[in-house]
């Protein structure tokens, strides 16, 4: 007797002896989910909680502003550069295993860096902190998408966005408080997330059970390495540019030259590649394109608010970092409240485009209004604006994942969820280096403005504080100066936000030519073990349940249709139709009608394999791409062996 899978969750990974677990129930979801929702808390976590701890930490280790930078920037260079190889792994390996290596990586990373006695020592292992943090990141949206339908993940990713806001935002408030601890330390910060990967391990290997699909595994290592030299090389040139040499120099005509030429020799590479870790027919889908360009945009953005919002209260109010982060509540209120309840009604109405619209409009708004941030700004002004900025963070971040998930075959799952959240960290990468840099030029220029207003003595002291190479102790200047240095923080700050709008209103404008199809209401998983069940039940002769039948209908995709014609002939009659994933999975099937006509339905767009095959002739086996308006193909059949 067949059981039916519930439409919206996939079954579970066969046992031992090949026959399928009963299929996941909304408490084995949670429970699955709990362990993945940990590990995304301790990638996001181990990227912020160091932001008001960075201070005191470059100075114990003896560093300078050149250091401070690097601990930064490194982990936000292997985050960008892995999330593509992750992703691609997970269409090949176990996406158990892979979420639990990246876990193991990540506390490596973490043990180094809580026991770093230098800052060359800490900047390596934020390396491979970030290498465990971009795996957590990409695998949490591919495995959630393995277990849960597009229709029903809506309500699913909601937790991620609320797990993306506390970790975002609250990061830096836990790191606070850790620091000015003082039985605890700084080094705790960089501790602070093993525990929650530890439990993490152990969720995962009790709860998450997927099915592995087993065959020959061919990993992209030269796009791996040149998709990575790529973003290398740009990242290192935004780091320094304005610092070390003029943005308009031969050091930057020589970086961004030999990172575009690393750029086109990696889109050779994965033209040619048989597993390639962004496959380029992936941006054919207009969907994909677009919401790729969005979540560099967003990208922006998003890490330039929560970055620069920890040196606001921190340098322009003379906030202590734990009163700084308890400051950008509303922030994490508003994305908490917008991917909670977007998520809960999208999986009602299984329509996603007005909410990513709506997010657009309200993080363009609020980015704009944070423009006009002074000093002495009112925080009941600032607190509204945060919360406009979290409301459409939260309405945008998943929905990009989401509406590229609903477009593709599973077989492309792994490799499109990473791409849009590659896109989003290199945004953010790049973000926060050009406009840390701009920021530097804007603070210098509002204090030369404004110095003329101190008396010689201020003056003096204002010199010598700003000219040390090291951030601001406010608590050490007179009154005057303080004052003076904190206007020039604000100011600078506030046009910050003033050039962070445009890229906002650029990603909503891009949103605008998504074109919405509505979530469908089964996986790929699904769909796959529906088509699988039907056939076994016709070949036994048992009746194929009217639920199944239903569910099957939920997940009709893509077209693939055409003729079949014998060669020197006409149409040949009496024949079969089969589709098949890339790893031999069998999708759907049908037989040729009279007229040598046939169709099939795709689960999906991406590659797929068309096996026809007819009484008396030899079977053809063609690989087919399929986009989102289906397919038209025709075959042409041998005649036999001695015809």
């Amino acid at each position: 007797m067949t059981t039916t899978p519930q439409v919206g969750v996939r079954p579970s990974a066969p046992d031992g002896a090949g026959s399928p677990h009963a299929p996941m129930t909304h408490p084995q979801i949670m429970r699955a989910l709990s362990g993945l929702l940990l590990g995304l808390f301790c990638a996001i976590l181990s990227s912020t909680v160091v932001t008001n701890a960075l201070p005191r930490i470059i100075n114990d280790l003896g560093g300078g502003q050149s250091a401070y930078t690097w601990v930064v920037t490194s982990s936000l260079l292997a985050v960008t550069a892995s999330t593509p190889l992750w992703g691609k792994l997970a269409d090949q390996f176990s996406k158990k295993i892979l979420v639990q290596s990246a876990l193991v990586v990540y506390v490596v990373g973490s043990l180094v860096a809580g026991l770093a006695p230098n800052t060359a020592t800490l900047i390596t292992a934020r390396v491979i902190q970030g290498l465990g943090g971009g795996g957590l990141s990409a695998l949490a949206q591919v495995v959630l998408a393995a277990m849960i339908s597009p229709r029903e993940r809506g309500r699913y990713s909601g937790y991620l966005g609320a797990v993306f806001a506390v970790a975002t935002v609250g990061g830096p408030l836990l790191g606070g408080v850790i620091t000015d601890t003082s039985w605890l330390g700084w080094r705790w910060c960089l501790f602070v997330g093993i525990p929650f990967a530890i439990v993490a391990l152990v969720v995962l290997q009790r709860t998450l059970n997927l099915p592995v699909t087993k065959r020959a595994v061919k990993v992209d290592w030269a796009g791996a390495l040149f998709v990575t030299a790529a973003v290398c090389t740009l990242l290192i040139w935004v780091t320094f540019a304005d610092d070390k040499y003029d943005w308009l120099s031969w050091q930057t005509y020589t970086l961004v030259g030999v990172s575009a030429v690393l750029a086109l020799i990696f889109v050779f590479v994965e033209t040619k590649a048989a597993e390639p870790i962004i496959p380029l027919r992936l941006f054919r889908n207009p969907t994909i394109s677009l919401a790729s360009v969005a979540s560099l945009f967003v990208g922006v953005a998003l890490f330039a608010g929560t970055v620069f919002f920890s040196q606001y209260f921190q340098l322009a109010r003379g906030d202590s970092p734990t009163r700084s982060g308890l400051m950008t509540i509303p922030f994490i209120a508003g994305l908490f409240v917008s991917s909670t309840v977007s998520g809960r009604i999208i999986t009602t109405t299984g329509r996603w485009k007005g909410w990513l619209l709506c997010g657009g409009v309200l993080l363009t708004a609020g980015l704009a209004l944070l423009g006009m941030l002074r000093h002495d700004t009112s925080y009941l002004f600032i607190a509204c604006c945060m919360t406009l900025m979290g409301l459409g963070v939260g309405m945008t971040l998943q929905n990009l994942v989401l509406c590229t998930q609903n477009q593709v075959s599973p077989a492309d799952l792994g490799a499109a969820s990473s791409t849009v959240t590659f896109f989003r960290s290199l945004g953010g990468a790049v973000g926060v280096s050009v406009l840390g840099s701009v920021l530097t030029t804007r603070i210098g220029h509002y204090a030369r403005e404004t110095i003329t207003r101190l008396s010689p003595e201020d003056r003096a002291t204002a010199a010598k504080s700003s000219g040390s190479g090291r951030l601001p102790d406010l608590a050490i200047l007179p009154a005057p100066v303080r004052t003076w240095l904190e206007s020039a923080y604000g100011h600078g700050i506030g046009d910050i936000f003033i050039y962070v709008a445009p890229v906002a209103l650029i990603a909503f404008l891009v949103t605008l030519f998504i074109k919405e199809v509505p979530l469908r209401a089964a996986s790929g998983l699904d769909q796959a073990a529906q088509v699988a069940m039907q056939d076994a039940e016709a070949l036994a002769g048992a009746p194929i349940p009217a639920e199944a039948v239903d569910a099957a209908a939920q997940a009709t995709g893509p077209e693939v249709r055409g003729r079949v014609h014998a060669a020197g002939s006409g149409p040949v009659p009496r024949g079969e139709v089969v589709l098949t994933s890339v790893e031999g999975r069998e999708l759907s099937r049908t037989e040729v009608r009279a007229d040598g006509s046939y169709a099939v339905d795709a689960p999906g767009t991406g590659r797929y394999v068309l096996i026809t095959s007819a009484e008396g002739r030899p079977s053809q086996t063609s690989t087919i791409e399929v986009d989102q308006d289906g397919l038209v193909h025709d075959v042409r059949l041998t005649e036999p062996a001695g015809g």
